[in-house]
């Protein structure tokens, strides 16, 4: 029974590291400069269409 607990274990440890790896591979692929101000214009036009879907929704779940 002590066989099924060390390696349940080991793969929770490989899991996460498989995890770490993946997110660091993220952060490589998106070099977005945040302070670029056409980044802020895409994030506040982003935003608009979402808030309107938003009101959509919520007049539509009002009917």
């Amino acid at each position: 029974m002590s066989e099924r607990q060390s390696s349940g274990a080991a793969n929770v440890k490989e899991k996460k590291a498989e995890e770490n790896d993946d997110q660091k591979k993220m952060q490589d692929d998106f070099d977005i400069d945040m302070d670029a101000p056409e980044t802020e214009r895409a994030a506040v036009a982003i935003q608009s269409q979402f808030r309107k879907f938003q009101k959509k929704k919520q007049g539509a779940d009002d009917s």
